[in-house]
């Protein structure tokens, strides 16, 4: 048996249907399945899509008109390929049960469009509109969790330490199990402002393996966080089997933002817009607006006495190309034609290669994001961190 890597991002939404509906009303317009398929693979360069709002109706039926016109296919092994890149059936939900302390963001992944009707179905009954992406759901978590299984399907924590609308943010006081069924978590996305080291703190996350996905709201967000895979074939099923680290499959590497770049690694007043020590109010001008950074509340949640016993892939961190000073969307634009995308650009491209399609500077940037060498001016309280320009790095 023979397996290979494959490039997989499995958190992006949809933002229009194919009767121009929204879905996900923060996202962008373009996003539609048709060219989410098309941008992942000709731009992006991945193997792997998870789309998380294939619960809608007219979502499910681009699906359909797709694979009744032969441009795509139904694996036996879950998922819906176009002969380039398989999407993943998901969908992201709000959840709010009378153990939370605030809303949680899951991902429910199903193998198969006919599952993912039939969860639709269910969840229509819990929601006030299933036309539109991560509504929130008044449900016992463990009642979800079992419904997932029922199906088959992968159950998922979203962006567990963000500071609104997830696990660790307000969700639970100290540990996942306030909440969930430990048992039925089949992994943990980890989200933009942190990364492996970071998580692997927190001792209960032990079992689980961890995600690392864009949570895209446009084309160009899509593959900013990813993972790279070790499958025998880029298929629900091997994606499982990799969560569980079975038959060979695994997670071989997680690509992700330095967690510095993310938008709420440190605390951050809004009132002066100061970044301070975590406290219920600023000491710098009194308000209480304070926004929690990451980093700190993974310091109340952490068990730092006790090392954790799993071999973890590595945690690499890049910057987004869309992030590299000087590197604007016409150069960029240039860079993939020339040299197929981004996963070639970012991994395997020769430095005559992108000197020669942009110039020295750009080139010294990008070989610097492959290496984790670029400086970081930290984000916080809703901003992104931006890239410092340096350069005597190499």
């Amino acid at each position: 048996m023979t397996l290979s890597s494959f490039y997989a991002d499995l958190h992006v939404h949809i933002g229009r249907t194919i009767h121009n509906n929204p879905v996900k009303i923060s996202a962008s317009n373009n996003l539609t399945i048709s060219n989410i398929f098309h941008y992942v693979r000709e731009k992006k360069g991945l193997d792997l899509v998870g789309v998380i709002d294939t619960h809608v109706p007219e979502v499910q039926e681009e699906i359909d008109l797709l694979l009744e016109k032969g441009e795509c296919v139904e694996l036996e092994e879950g998922g819906v390929s176009n002969g380039s890149v398989t999407m993943l059936l998901g969908s992201e939900i709000e959840l709010y049960d009378e153990n939370c302390s605030g809303p949680i963001h899951v991902l429910c992944f199903m193998p198969t469009l006919r599952k993912m009707k039939s969860f639709s179905d269910w969840y229509s009954h819990f929601v006030k509109n299933r036309t539109l992406s991560s509504q929130r759901m008044y449900i016992d978590a463990v009642e979800l969790q079992k419904k997932v299984k029922e199906l088959n399907g992968l159950f998922i924590p979203a962006h567990v330490f963000t500071p609104f609308k997830s696990l660790y943010g307000k969700g639970v006081q100290k540990s996942l199990t306030e909440v969930f069924d430990s048992k039925l978590i089949d992994g943990i996305e980890l989200g933009l402002s942190s990364d492996t080291s970071m998580a692997d703190t927190i001792h209960e996350l032990e079992p689980f393996a961890f995600l690392t996905n864009s949570d895209a709201h446009s084309l160009e967000k899509i593959g900013r966080e990813y993972q790279e895979l070790r499958l025998k074939a880029p298929t629900f099923l091997d994606l499982e089997k990799a969560l569980k680290e079975e038959q060979g499959r695994t997670i071989k590497a997680n690509y992700g933002m330095n967690p510095r770049l993310g938008k709420y690694y440190t605390t951050i007043c809004r009132g002066c817009h100061s970044r301070i020590n975590y406290s219920d109010h600023c000491p710098e001008c009194g308000s209480k607006k304070v926004i929690k950074g990451v980093s700190e509340r993974i310091q109340e949640v952490s068990q730092h006495h006790k090392p954790s016993n799993r071999t973890r892939p590595p945690y690499i961190h890049q910057v987004p190309l869309e992030y590299i000073p000087g590197l604007g969307p016409k150069t960029l634009e240039q860079l993939r034609n020339v040299l197929f995308h981004d996963m070639y650009i970012i991994h395997q491209a020769t430095e005559e290669e992108l000197i020669q399609h942009s110039n020295k500077q750009i080139a010294d940037h990008i070989i610097q994001l492959r290496n984790g060498k670029l400086d970081i001016n930290p984000g916080g309280g809703g901003t992104y961190g931006r890239v410092i320009v340096s350069s005597n790095k190499k």
